[in-house]
């Protein structure tokens, strides 16, 4: 009873009676599914990576660790307080920012070298977002309530992507996009804090970079003391600098000392300045206003300390925002975290560093923090002071504690243009120089392009248009690629190896490309009949009907059809055949096609559309050459293409019994339905031949029963009889693309007579 019903189900889905041995969705179920228990431990350990190293933590890890981090804590201080400037915040949320960074992520990180806490682009960008809110609901939400709510949701949506494990999602933007619209964003708050560094007032320094360099020119009249502190303060961080990195060449044995000096550049010119400020204006009050814009009160500790406030009215005015912001928290973290880890030998994993950084943004908000992500010159800076691990991070937290308690009367003195200064210094190097963008036209002048394209978009809209401008720009150059793959006809050449006394045949295309290899070798078509095609994408859906035409068309060019077509009047030709006088002369030299040999040595996934081509090609040329074509497929990469190809009919060898077939129709009407009278018989076609060697008796061994349709062998036991590679069921499927064109070559000796010679059509 139950074979009985088994076998109606199968009758009504259309399944054969016997079907080869595939793989299953309960094989990948399985597979997934294994020791639940211990994926389940792996994957909570796997949230906590300092579990992996503290217990090996030594003295020398924390002497490296204690240099790197108050390195880092002392430039961080300054710079936070930079950034909250150019995020319209006060000083003291950058240094919220930066504590909470520093200290959280040390225990989540899968990176020694990144330092976490606020950046200029991410703080441009919070800026923009308080600019929004600010226009389209004046004065109902503070700049810190909106920064601090962009935090908690766009850590707690990148929190979400790294629990998920979607980090793969980053890789969707390419290294051309993310430098052009770095740079573009750099080029963005120079040119916003130039008028802070001259003291120049009266317009919006949040406008499009080329309309804030344009007014700042415009107010080069306008300029106030401020300018002497600013462009002091630039001069010199720029000449230390330079002057510390002419000695450490000069004097190698001292460079690692020159190398300090160098750090404490941010540290030293504020000091500096702050002093200078604090001599000149602290006499020349007047009704609470200084000569010089400075930064006056930080409030001392954290004052915002609690449960932030999300108010729902606030997150929908923000949900257009969002995007961008996400986008802009995660992709320069991966950036940044990836380049250090290929720079000093370690791997990094994304999805593990999408959590520091969602965690450490959520825990951010408890302490009134704007969102804070990986900062490239700080990283930098810590990993060339010798950092030894992600705990560097307590350290500089320290530092930043003792300026919340110990530094913030001094900081009342700090001039706003020397804080301009820092920024323009720290930023200025997230403008890709002449040689990298040189190097990425070589490599791929269409991703320079892209890399223009989001640089002018940037600098002449906005930052979100920019990235969006990237984002858009770069799928559009994928998803073009995958549709439009390039594809070749091969020929056969013989290499010899006059060292080894020996020789083997390879597979290029006909017509090699003279930038690839010697144009003047000459390449030798196949066997008479036997077309052999190599695709370099996977088959899908965008591309399968532009490789379903390309084979076709090659095997109308250069094979004759099987049926004589001359006699034939017009009015009994199909109406898309117009025939031509030359028929005859122009089929007499070809041959009759009989193979088709594919290589999928570079296709990693077949969908439904594109095996319907495959049928769609096969009926085609089986159509034009008037009998049976082999399909011999080489070096097939997935369990899951032999599936799909088996279900086509494909790899079998076995006989074909309509001359229409779908594998998924788009309705419930099958092709018999549909075709015309011509072509609605169901002819019964003889089957295709076997390959020879199907034809041979199975080795019986302990680990393996295979029969192959190549000539290699492999011995599965030690002692035991060997076997053939490939399986007994798919005689058509072949290890590697020679074995599959001999295969198709030994089938052309066995081509019934009926089949090597024209069928006259009498009129």
């Amino acid at each position: 009873m139950l074979a009985a019903v088994k076998k109606t189900c199968k009758r009504i889905v259309g399944a054969p009676d016997e079907d080869a041995t595939v793989i299953t969705p309960q094989d990948w179920a399985k597979r997934i599914t294994h020791d639940p228990v211990q994926r389940t431990i792996s994957y909570v350990t796997s949230l906590f990576p300092i579990f992996g190293w503290i217990s090996r933590y030594n003295l020398g890890w924390a002497s490296g660790d204690l240099i790197a981090g108050l390195t880092v804590g002392i430039v961080l201080v300054p710079q936070s307080m930079s950034y909250a400037q150019i995020a319209t915040l006060p000083p003291e949320y950058g240094l919220y920012s930066s504590f909470v960074g520093v200290l959280v992520y040390c225990f989540f990180a899968t990176s020694k070298d990144v330092s976490i806490g606020p950046v200029a682009v991410m703080s441009l960008t919070v800026a923009q977002i308080i600019k929004h809110v600010n226009e389209s609901h004046p004065d109902m939400w503070a700049g810190p309530q909106i920064a601090t709510t962009v935090a908690f949701i766009c850590g707690f949506i990148v929190l979400g992507i790294g629990l998920l494990h979607l980090g793969w999602l980053v890789e969707f933007i390419p290294a051309p996009a993310v430098s052009g619209f770095m740079t573009g964003s750099a080029l963005n708050i120079v040119s916003g804090q130039l008028p802070g560094l001259m003291g120049i007032s009266g317009f919006d320094t949040r406008a499009a970079t080329y309309k804030v360099f344009i007014n700042t020119l415009k107010g080069l009249p306008r300029t106030k003391l401020d300018a002497a502190f600013g462009i002091t303060g630039l001069v010199s961080l720029y000449a230390i600098r330079w002057i510390c990195d002419r000695l450490s060449k000069r004097y190698p044995s001292r460079a690692r000392w020159f190398f300090f000096m160098s750090v404490f550049r941010n540290a030293f010119v504020i000091v500096v300045l702050t002093i200078a400020s604090w001599l000149y204006c602290r006499h020349r009050e007047h009704n609470g206003k200084f000569p010089i814009k400075i930064l006056q009160d930080v409030p001392r500790g954290f004052k915002h300390l609690g449960r932030p406030t999300l108010d729902p009215e606030l997150i929908k005015t923000l949900a257009p925002e969002l995007p961008v912001a996400t986008i802009i928290l995660f992709l320069e973290h991966i950036a940044i975290s990836k380049s250090f880890g290929r720079v000093n030998g370690y791997k990094i994993d994304p999805n593990q560093e999408l959590i520091a950084i969602g965690v450490t943004n959520t825990i951010g908000t408890l302490f009134g923090a704007y969102p804070a992500t990986g900062s490239f010159s700080r990283s930098a800076l810590q990993s060339k002071s010798g950092v030894r691990s992600p705990a560097s991070g307590l350290f500089s937290a320290v530092v930043v504690i003792v300026a919340l308690y110990g530094l913030t009367p001094a900081f009342f003195w700090i001039p706003s243009a020397a804080l301009s200064a820092v920024i323009i210094h720290a930023v200025a190097d997230l403008v890709a120089s002449p040689r990298q963008v040189y190097s990425f036209w070589r490599v791929s002048p269409v991703e320079f392009v892209i890399w223009v394209a989001s640089v002018l978009v940037t600098v002449f809209a906005t930052i979100e248009d920019g990235i969006y401008t990237s984002v858009a720009a770069s799928l559009a150059l994928l998803l073009i690629r995958v549709a439009r793959p390039r594809g070749h006809f091969l020929g056969r050449v013989t290499l010899h190896n006059t060292t080894e006394s020996s020789s083997r045949d390879v597979y290029i295309p006909i017509k090699p490309n003279k930038f690839l290899m010697n144009p003047h070798v000459k390449v030798y078509p196949p066997s008479p009949g036997i077309v052999v095609y190599r695709f370099e994408e996977s088959f899908l859906y965008p591309n399968s009907s532009l490789v379903n035409d390309a084979i076709v068309d090659y095997v109308k060019d250069y094979t004759k059809r099987g049926t004589d077509m001359t006699g034939v009047k017009a009015g009994d030709r199909p109406w898309n055949d117009p025939g031509k006088n030359s028929e005859v002369e122009d089929d007499a030299a070809k041959p009759l096609l009989h193979a088709v040999v594919l290589d999928f040595s570079a296709v990693s996934h077949i969908d439904t559309t594109g095996v319907q081509a495959l049928i769609d090609t096969r009926t085609e040329v089986e159509r034009w050459a008037d009998h049976p074509i082999e399909f011999h497929f080489a070096t097939i990469l997935s369990p899951w293409i032999r599936r799909a190809l088996i279900a086509a009919g494909f790899g079998t060898g076995k006989a074909t019994t309509h001359v229409h077939e779908e594998i998924a129709p788009v309705t419930r009407y099958h092709d018999q339905y549909i075709a015309d009278p011509q072509h609605c018989e169901q002819a019964e076609v003889p089957g295709r031949l076997d390959d020879t060697e199907a034809a041979m008796g199975t080795v019986q061994v302990q680990a393996i029963s295979a029969r192959s349709s190549t000539e290699v062998t492999v011995q599965s036991v030690a002692n035991e009889p060997s076997a053939l590679m490939m399986l007994p069921e798919t005689p058509f499927f072949h290890l590697d693309l020679t074995s599959a064109v001999r295969a198709a070559e030994r089938g052309l000796s066995r081509v019934p007579s009926s089949f090597t010679s024209d069928k006259k059509v009498v009129d």
